[in-house]
Protein backbone atom coordinates (compact mmCIF):
# COMPACT_ATOMS: atom_id res chain seq x y z
CA UNK A 1 0.00 0.00 0.00
CA UNK A 2 3.05 2.08 1.22
CA UNK A 3 4.73 1.34 -2.61
CA UNK A 4 1.61 2.09 -4.37
CA UNK A 5 1.09 5.58 -2.47
CA UNK A 6 4.68 6.56 -3.56
CA UNK A 7 3.95 5.52 -6.81
CA UNK A 8 1.29 8.07 -7.12
CA UNK A 9 2.65 10.43 -5.42
CA UNK A 10 5.75 10.30 -7.76
CA UNK A 11 3.73 10.45 -11.00
CA UNK A 12 1.21 13.76 -9.61
CA UNK A 13 4.62 15.41 -8.99
CA UNK A 14 5.64 14.61 -12.62
CA UNK A 15 2.71 15.99 -13.96
CA UNK A 16 2.71 19.31 -12.40
CA UNK A 17 6.12 19.38 -13.13
CA UNK A 18 5.33 18.80 -16.57
CA UNK A 19 2.77 21.23 -16.55
CA UNK A 20 4.36 23.79 -15.14
CA UNK A 21 7.62 23.60 -17.35
CA UNK A 22 5.06 23.60 -20.08
CA UNK A 23 3.27 26.83 -18.69
CA UNK A 24 6.47 28.39 -18.61
CA UNK A 25 8.18 27.85 -21.89
CA UNK A 26 4.22 28.71 -23.23
CA UNK A 27 4.47 32.21 -21.32
CA UNK A 28 8.17 32.89 -22.61
CA UNK A 29 6.86 31.94 -26.38
CA UNK A 30 3.80 34.18 -25.75
CA UNK A 31 6.25 36.98 -24.02
CA UNK A 32 8.22 36.55 -27.14
CA UNK A 33 5.88 36.66 -29.74
CA UNK A 34 4.55 40.14 -28.15
CA UNK A 35 8.08 41.29 -27.76
CA UNK A 36 8.85 40.51 -31.53
CA UNK A 37 5.46 42.59 -32.72
CA UNK A 38 6.15 45.57 -30.39
CA UNK A 39 10.05 45.66 -32.02
CA UNK A 40 8.40 45.81 -35.77
CA UNK A 41 5.93 48.24 -34.78
CA UNK A 42 8.32 50.30 -33.34
CA UNK A 43 10.42 50.05 -36.41
CA UNK A 44 8.04 50.23 -38.86
CA UNK A 45 6.32 53.62 -36.97
CA UNK A 46 10.21 54.90 -36.99
CA UNK A 47 10.95 54.46 -40.66
CA UNK A 48 7.54 56.43 -41.57
CA UNK A 49 8.94 59.04 -39.68
CA UNK A 50 11.88 58.69 -41.06
CA UNK A 51 10.43 58.81 -44.79
CA UNK A 52 8.31 61.63 -43.69
CA UNK A 53 11.34 63.46 -42.25
CA UNK A 54 13.69 62.52 -45.73
CA UNK A 55 10.84 64.10 -47.56
CA UNK A 56 9.49 67.07 -45.63
CA UNK A 57 12.35 68.72 -44.17
CA UNK A 58 16.19 70.33 -45.68
CA UNK A 59 19.10 70.85 -44.84
CA UNK A 60 20.59 68.45 -41.98
CA UNK A 61 17.77 67.11 -40.50
CA UNK A 62 16.56 66.14 -44.14
CA UNK A 63 20.22 64.58 -44.50
CA UNK A 64 20.09 62.77 -41.30
CA UNK A 65 16.93 61.08 -41.73
CA UNK A 66 17.90 60.02 -45.36
CA UNK A 67 20.82 57.95 -43.70
CA UNK A 68 19.24 56.92 -41.17
CA UNK A 69 16.48 55.56 -43.52
CA UNK A 70 18.52 54.12 -46.16
CA UNK A 71 21.08 52.08 -43.51
CA UNK A 72 18.32 50.74 -41.66
CA UNK A 73 17.17 49.64 -45.32
CA UNK A 74 19.69 48.32 -46.51
CA UNK A 75 20.59 46.02 -43.01
CA UNK A 76 17.19 44.73 -42.74
CA UNK A 77 17.35 43.37 -46.17
CA UNK A 78 20.50 41.65 -46.09
CA UNK A 79 19.53 39.83 -42.78
CA UNK A 80 16.17 38.66 -44.30
CA UNK A 81 18.07 37.95 -47.63
CA UNK A 82 21.05 35.73 -45.28
CA UNK A 83 18.66 34.35 -42.21
CA UNK A 84 16.33 32.54 -45.18
CA UNK A 85 19.25 31.36 -47.25
CA UNK A 86 20.76 29.53 -44.30
CA UNK A 87 17.84 27.43 -43.76
CA UNK A 88 18.57 25.78 -46.99
CA UNK A 89 22.21 26.62 -47.50
CA UNK A 90 24.41 25.85 -44.30
CA UNK A 91 27.56 27.41 -45.97
CA UNK A 92 25.49 31.03 -45.52
CA UNK A 93 25.84 30.59 -41.50
CA UNK A 94 29.45 32.31 -41.92
CA UNK A 95 27.93 35.52 -43.88
CA UNK A 96 25.80 35.22 -41.36
CA UNK A 97 28.50 36.12 -38.83
CA UNK A 98 30.06 38.51 -40.94
CA UNK A 99 26.81 40.43 -40.68
CA UNK A 100 26.48 40.48 -36.87
CA UNK A 101 30.04 41.78 -37.19
CA UNK A 102 29.04 44.27 -39.51
CA UNK A 103 25.47 45.34 -37.95
CA UNK A 104 27.08 46.26 -35.21
CA UNK A 105 28.72 48.72 -36.50
CA UNK A 106 25.22 49.98 -38.69
CA UNK A 107 23.75 49.83 -34.74
CA UNK A 108 26.33 52.59 -33.88
CA UNK A 109 26.30 54.65 -36.48
CA UNK A 110 22.20 54.53 -36.61
CA UNK A 111 22.22 55.83 -33.11
CA UNK A 112 24.94 58.42 -33.25
CA UNK A 113 22.75 59.54 -36.23
CA UNK A 114 19.65 59.70 -34.36
CA UNK A 115 21.05 61.44 -31.31
CA UNK A 116 22.47 64.16 -33.94
CA UNK A 117 19.00 64.55 -35.09
CA UNK A 118 18.83 65.96 -31.80
CA UNK A 119 21.82 68.52 -31.28
CA UNK A 120 20.84 72.18 -31.27
CA UNK A 121 24.28 73.34 -33.18
CA UNK A 122 23.51 72.34 -36.55
CA UNK A 123 26.80 74.10 -38.27
CA UNK A 124 28.43 71.21 -36.01
CA UNK A 125 26.17 68.42 -37.71
CA UNK A 126 26.75 69.83 -40.99
CA UNK A 127 30.76 69.14 -40.37
CA UNK A 128 30.20 65.91 -39.30
CA UNK A 129 27.90 64.73 -42.10
CA UNK A 130 30.65 63.93 -45.13
CA UNK A 131 32.09 61.88 -42.38
CA UNK A 132 29.07 59.81 -41.47
CA UNK A 133 28.06 59.24 -45.34
CA UNK A 134 31.29 57.48 -46.13
CA UNK A 135 30.66 55.47 -42.86
CA UNK A 136 27.29 55.07 -43.87
CA UNK A 137 28.33 54.18 -47.25
CA UNK A 138 30.83 51.77 -46.64
CA UNK A 139 28.18 49.57 -44.21
CA UNK A 140 25.47 49.55 -47.07
CA UNK A 141 27.88 48.96 -49.39
CA UNK A 142 28.78 45.97 -47.48
CA UNK A 143 25.34 44.94 -46.65
CA UNK A 144 24.30 45.26 -50.58
CA UNK A 145 27.50 43.01 -51.36
CA UNK A 146 26.54 39.90 -48.83
CA UNK A 147 22.87 40.08 -50.08
CA UNK A 148 23.37 40.44 -53.49
CA UNK A 149 26.31 37.22 -53.17
CA UNK A 150 23.44 35.59 -51.24
CA UNK A 151 20.68 35.56 -53.76
CA UNK A 152 23.12 34.69 -56.52
CA UNK A 153 23.96 31.76 -54.71
CA UNK A 154 20.43 31.20 -54.68
CA UNK A 155 19.87 31.53 -58.12
CA UNK A 156 22.77 29.64 -59.04
CA UNK A 157 21.29 26.69 -56.89
CA UNK A 158 17.98 26.84 -58.47
CA UNK A 159 19.11 26.80 -62.01
CA UNK A 160 21.45 23.92 -61.24
CA UNK A 161 18.65 22.14 -60.07
CA UNK A 162 16.48 23.27 -62.81
CA UNK A 163 18.65 21.83 -65.77
CA UNK A 164 19.81 18.46 -63.72
CA UNK A 165 15.72 18.19 -63.18
CA UNK A 166 15.28 18.77 -67.05
CA UNK A 167 17.63 16.41 -68.01
CA UNK A 168 15.62 13.60 -65.58
CA UNK A 169 12.66 14.37 -66.97
CA UNK A 170 13.64 13.65 -70.65
CA UNK A 171 15.13 10.30 -69.79
CA UNK A 172 12.51 9.54 -68.01
CA UNK A 173 10.21 10.18 -71.35
CA UNK A 174 12.53 8.51 -73.54
CA UNK A 175 11.76 5.45 -71.13
CA UNK A 176 7.93 5.67 -71.14
CA UNK A 177 7.71 5.93 -75.19
CA UNK A 178 10.05 2.72 -75.72
CA UNK A 179 7.89 0.58 -72.90
CA UNK A 180 5.06 1.63 -74.22
CA UNK A 181 5.46 1.17 -77.84
CA UNK A 182 4.72 -2.22 -79.41
CA UNK A 183 5.02 -1.70 -83.43
CA UNK A 184 2.95 -4.33 -85.80
CA UNK A 185 6.94 -4.87 -87.09
CA UNK A 186 8.19 -6.33 -83.76
CA UNK A 187 5.28 -8.25 -83.29
CA UNK A 188 5.78 -9.78 -86.88
CA UNK A 189 9.52 -10.32 -86.26
CA UNK A 190 8.63 -12.34 -82.94
CA UNK A 191 6.19 -14.52 -84.82
CA UNK A 192 8.42 -15.45 -87.49
CA UNK A 193 11.01 -16.39 -85.11
CA UNK A 194 8.54 -18.42 -83.37
CA UNK A 195 7.86 -20.59 -87.01
CA UNK A 196 11.38 -20.85 -87.30
CA UNK A 197 12.05 -22.57 -84.02
CA UNK A 198 9.50 -24.47 -84.63
CA UNK A 199 10.57 -25.83 -87.93
CA UNK A 200 13.74 -26.05 -87.01
CA UNK A 201 12.59 -28.79 -83.90
CA UNK A 202 13.19 -32.31 -84.92
CA UNK A 203 9.69 -34.34 -86.46
CA UNK A 204 8.19 -36.77 -83.87
CA UNK A 205 9.05 -40.40 -84.38
CA UNK A 206 6.17 -42.55 -86.53
CA UNK A 207 4.12 -44.25 -84.05
CA UNK A 208 4.53 -48.36 -84.90
CA UNK A 209 2.09 -50.08 -87.03
CA UNK A 210 -0.04 -51.94 -85.13
CA UNK A 211 1.11 -56.35 -85.49
CA UNK A 212 -1.56 -59.18 -86.94
CA UNK A 213 -3.17 -60.88 -83.74
CA UNK A 214 -1.61 -64.21 -83.41
CA UNK A 215 -2.70 -67.16 -85.39
CA UNK A 216 -4.53 -68.60 -82.67
CA UNK A 217 -7.37 -65.81 -82.81
CA UNK A 218 -8.02 -66.47 -86.72
CA UNK A 219 -11.17 -67.84 -87.35
CA UNK A 220 -10.22 -71.89 -88.87
CA UNK A 221 -9.88 -71.42 -92.68
CA UNK A 222 -13.11 -74.10 -94.21
CA UNK A 223 -12.65 -77.58 -94.86
CA UNK A 224 -12.28 -78.44 -98.76
CA UNK A 225 -13.88 -81.32 -99.88
CA UNK A 226 -12.65 -83.49 -102.66
CA UNK A 227 -14.77 -85.92 -104.72
CA UNK A 228 -13.55 -89.01 -104.11
CA UNK A 229 -14.29 -88.61 -100.43
CA UNK A 230 -17.54 -89.89 -99.19
CA UNK A 231 -19.71 -87.91 -97.38
CA UNK A 232 -19.69 -88.20 -93.32
CA UNK A 233 -22.33 -90.59 -92.35
CA UNK A 234 -24.91 -88.73 -90.16
CA UNK A 235 -24.23 -90.74 -86.76
CA UNK A 236 -20.64 -89.91 -87.20
CA UNK A 237 -21.11 -86.03 -86.97
CA UNK A 238 -22.28 -86.38 -83.14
Amino acid sequence: MEAALIIFALMLLTVVGLGAYLTVKAVGAAKRGVERTVAQARRSVEDTTLRAKSFGQVGVAGALAQLRLDLRTSMRATQQALAEGAQVDASLRESLALYERLSAHGHELDGELKRLEQEPDRQRTAELLPDLRERAAKIIQAADSLRWAARDRARRFAEDDISLLSEQIEMESGALRDWSREPVDDLAAAAAEWDATQAAAPAPAPKPTPASPPAALNPPAPTMQYPWQKAPRPESAG
